[in-house]
């Protein structure tokens, strides 16, 4: 660890892989909200026995860092989950939980402490593990028919300024100009974007096509989140399917 996130609590939980990975298997970054009304609640969900779930690092509400597991060892925490050609991202991937009531019991803005605190151990994984910014993603995006979390309002956008994650490139007031316009869109190209960017795309029905459109407006459109294509989210798609 850097010396900036040395002051870490341990609480650690008895679930996860009692076998411990090579560090090399580790290729990606999750965010997570807990969904839980208090720390201490989600303290206890995440080191339960019978709770069968947990994470490797969680963020307490005042922005204080807490290990739940050690990064060797696989942390129950992403659950059946899709990325590219990978399922099951629990055995490549670090997990992070931020605690925050979730949409559940009062969704609310994330802390400056708690964001300044996951930057912080966010760059210590990065640099430790060479994490590719195109492979910190957000629990939604692993799973977006079961899971909304970080959601709409975690801060996609700032973490990208401080090299985690990725964001567009496009001008702010040209966006605006395109939002809710629907003309000459093609439908299967901004899926096929979608798919490059690591999105499972493998549905059919309707209404899941529509909960994935609206987790790629949580973290990129969140201005406007109604799971309809329009000209702004298929000009973002194009423009982070070029980014390297």
């Amino acid at each position: 660890m850097q010396k900036n996130v040395e002051k870490m609590t341990v609480d650690y939980s008895p679930n996860f892989n009692s076998k411990k990975r090579d560090k090399n298997k580790i290729c990606y970054l999750i965010y997570h909200y807990t969904g839980m009304k208090y720390d201490k609640l989600a303290i206890k969900r995440l080191t339960s026995f019978n709770s069968k779930v947990s994470c490797h690092y969680f963020i307490t509400a005042s922005g204080k860092l807490i290990q739940i597991v050690p990064d060797l060892y696989i942390a129950w925490h992403a659950g059946q989950s899709n990325w590219g050609n990978h399922k099951s991202l629990n055995f490549k991937s670090i997990g992070i939980e931020i605690s925050n009531p979730g949409h559940e019991f009062g969704y609310k803005k994330f802390s400056d402490k708690q964001i300044k605190c996951l930057i912080r151990i966010s760059r210590s994984i990065i640099k430790k593990y060479s994490i590719k910014n195109k492979n910190i993603l957000g629990h939604s995006d692993i799973a977006p028919l079961r899971k909304k979390d970080p959601g709409e309002k975690f801060p996609w956008k700032l973490l990208s300024k401080k090299k985690i994650g990725i964001w567009h490139t496009i001008n702010s007031k040209i966006l605006e100009s395109s939002r809710g316009r629907k003309s000459k869109l093609n439908f299967k190209k901004f899926q096929f974007y979608l798919k490059k960017l690591g999105y499972h795309m493998e549905y059919s029905n309707l209404n899941e096509l529509r909960k994935i459109l609206k987790v790629f407006q949580m973290k990129f459109r969140p201005e406007l989140i109604d799971g309809k294509l329009d000209l702004e989210c298929y000009k973002i798609a194009k423009s982070l399917y070029n980014i390297k």
